[in-house]
C-alpha cells in the first residue's frame, strides 16, 4: 500500500502530466494558426504522449489499490511570440516535469515506496529523452534563425514524427 503522502504526490503528477498534454495541444493550435503544420503535428504527438504518461501513473495507482483523485487543469497559454518561442517553452516545460519527477522519486525513496521507485525510474529515463529532444529542436530553430527555406525544412522534418507506443498497453485498468 502506498502512503497517503505518496498517493497525494502521484495524484499531483497525474495533474502535471495532463496539464502538459493540454499545454502541448494549445501550442499545436498556435502552430496551426501560423501554418506550421509539421510543428503542430509534432506538438499534437507530444500532447498524446503526455496524456499516456498521466495514464501510466493512473494505472500504476489503480494496480496498487491507491486512490486516484483527478484535479482541475489550469488553462494553458494560447499565444506565443514565434514558433521558436513555442519550442523554447516546450523545453522549459520538460525541465519542470523532470524536476517534479526527481522530487517525486526522492519522496518515494524516503517513504520506502519501492514499487513507486521502479515505476518512476521509467519516467526518469523518459524525461532524459524528452529534454534531449526538446533541446535538439530548440538548437535547430536557433541554427536556422529566420531562413524561410530552412524553417520550412524543419517544419517538414517535425511532420515526420510517428506516434509513441503506449507505455500502459497490456496493463490492467487501461
Amino acid at each position: 500500500m502506498l502512503s497517503q503522502v505518496v498517493q497525494d504526490a502521484l495524484n499531483e503528477q497525474i495533474n502535471t502530466e495532463f496539464y502538459s498534454s493540454y499545454n502541448y495541444l494549445a501550442m499545436s493550435a498556435f502552430c496551426e494558426q501560423q501554418n506550421f503544420r509539421g510543428c503542430a503535428h509534432w506538438l499534437r504527438m507530444q500532447s498524446d504522449e503526455e496524456h499516456m504518461h498521466a495514464r501510466k501513473i493512473y494505472t500504476f495507482m489503480i494496480n496498487r489499490s491507491a486512490r486516484v483523485v483527478l484535479k482541475e487543469i489550469s488553462s494553458p497559454k494560447n499565444n506565443y511570440d514565434s514558433i521558436p518561442h513555442v519550442f523554447q517553452e516546450a523545453l522549459t516545460q520538460e525541465l519542470e516535469v523532470s524536476r517534479r519527477i526527481d522530487l517525486l522519486y526522492e519522496l518515494a525513496f524516503k517513504e520506502k515506496a519501492f514499487a513507486a521507485l521502479v515505476e518512476l525510474q521509467w519516467f526518469i529515463s523518459e524525461q532524459t529523452e524528452e529534454e534531449r529532444t526538446a533541446r535538439d529542436i530548440v538548437a535547430k530553430f536557433e541554427l536556422v534563425k529566420n531562413d524561410p527555406s530552412a524553417l520550412l525544412d524543419l517544419d517538414r522534418e517535425l511532420a515526420s514524427r510517428a506516434p509513441a507506443s503506449d507505455p500502459t498497453s497490456g496493463a490492467a485498468g487501461t
